[in-house]
């Protein structure tokens, strides 16, 4: 053999070996991805901010109404982990174009700041920038980055658009967790946001996936303001879903599910926005018509059942515990009537089973004392129930009248439950809620 033949020999040897590697490595890495998967890990149920809400707050904290040239930084909580992330952006209410200059993701450090060891940029088609058009969403590329179950993410957002402009923002009114909004300027990923303000609601945020083990199921709650935990104790996660995911994650020997909870404070099944009159209402005159159907109390779940509970990802299991507003918002009215509730909800459940999901319905709590409840919407109340529990149309019960209600005096909450309304529960009625859910639901 000459030594050219053998140099050529090695050549194609060499060429050969490195397209092993190669292939073997694409191998792997398919293998990788076959294992993981994107799954939900937060998620909320969007609304409409008008330009202007009459002078009212949308949740229980200032909000922002408005917002230009500067950086909101707003914590999410995760119900559980993943290697990797990627945030969802929404304009969907939205008349005019959502600007966002900068994007950051991280771990949080405590207060406004972040633990700048553990974060990124958030690039969108791996630009800093991004339009998200009305009525539109965009999600981030994947940041690689370990997220932890039950952990506090900081998302900032340079916001260079005016979020009163046109109809107003897209947003969520009953946040629950402190956020921030800076001076003027860009500060996305700074150790500690320079703050103008706090706020208690999130803005143009939908959701954030993580990328977990293939087969992690995802729990969605849609629901009304018990399920979006109004009158829990703000910056403690004191929800019924809040607590829910923490039983899922502390439970030992199983993969623990994502939780995303869409509730919306004010919303009802059957009927869009009730507006913020109906909560001034006149005994004897009619509330005034709501400024937006999609404003404040947000569509009905059944207009917004595909975009917040079927289109999140890996989406398998749905808590259903709605009606309540359908029945109080109607105070003496005989309409809607439980024949038209329960038509809702089982359109609802066909709707949601068309999908291959399991889903599970929640009896009301109840409300007497409540600034809305009369003799008939108890009935109501009563009958709705007894159809839950006796018509098998739900894969599964999830008793939470049982749970919280009083049982010398069945027609109200628990005293040491309710919240002073008799209407919301309280930090420990709403941990009570979720230790009536049996966690064997959501086996695979």
């Amino acid at each position: 053999m000459t030594v050219g033949t053998f140099r050529a020999r090695a050549r194609r040897f060499s060429v050969a070996w490195v397209a092993l590697l190669v292939l073997h490595a694409l191998a792997g890495s398919a293998r990788g991805q076959g294992q993981s998967a994107w799954v939900g890990t937060w998620a909320t149920g969007p609304v409409l901010l008008p330009s202007s809400t009459d002078g009212v707050p949308p949740g229980p904290g200032p909000a922002p109404v408005r917002i230009h040239d500067q950086t909101a930084r707003q914590i999410i909580h995760t119900s559980i982990g993943g290697s990797a992330l990627r945030v969802a952006l929404t304009n969907v209410f939205g008349s005019e174009p959502l600007d966002i200059g900068a994007a950051h993701v991280a771990l949080r450090d405590g207060e406004a700041s972040i633990d700048t060891r553990h974060g990124a940029a958030l690039l969108f088609a791996g630009a800093p920038s991004v339009t998200v058009a009305p009525g539109g969403m965009v999600v981030s590329d994947p940041v690689e980055m370990g997220v932890p179950a039950l952990a506090d993410l900081v998302i900032d957002l340079y916001v260079t658009s005016d979020s009163a402009a046109g109809d107003g923002a897209t947003m969520h009114g009953t946040g629950l967790t402190t956020n921030y909004v800076s001076p003027a300027g860009e500060h996305t990923g700074v150790a500690t946001l320079p703050v103008d303000r706090t706020f208690q609601s999130w803005f143009y945020l939908s959701r954030v996936d993580v990328l977990a083990p293939a087969g992690t199921p995802v729990i969605v709650t849609l629901g009304d303001s018990i399920t979006d935990g109004t009158a829990s104790t703000p910056d403690t996660h004191s929800r019924w879903p809040d607590f829910l995911a923490r039983r899922l994650v502390q439970r030992p020997g199983s993969t623990p599910p994502g939780v995303l909870n869409v509730g919306i404070g004010g919303n009802r099944v059957l009927s869009d926005n009730a507006g913020l009159g109906i909560l001034r209402r006149d005994a004897d005159g009619p509330a005034p018509p709501p400024p937006h159907p999609n404003a404040l109390f947000g569509p009905s779940a059944l207009s917004r059942l595909d975009r917040d509970v079927l289109a999140q990802p890996g989406v398998t299991h749905v808590i259903v515990l709605e009606s309540t507003n359908d029945i109080g918002m109607a105070f003496e009215s005989e309409t809607p009537t439980v024949e038209e509730i329960i038509a809702g909800h089982m359109e609802l459940i066909e709707r949601v089973r068309a999908r291959g999901l399991k889903v599970y319905g929640g009896t009301l709590a109840p409300f007497e004392g409540a600034f809305y409840f009369r003799d008939i919407g108890e009935v109501k109340r009563q009958a709705f129930n007894e159809w839950i529990r006796t018509s098998g149309a739900y894969d599964a019960v999830i008793d939470f009248d049982a749970a919280v209600r009083d049982p010398t005096n069945p027609g109200r909450i628990r005293e040491d439950y309710q919240s002073g309304d008799w209407l919301h529960p309280s930090d420990i009625g709403y941990r009570a809620m979720a230790q009536a859910i049996d966690l064997t639901l959501f086996d695979k």
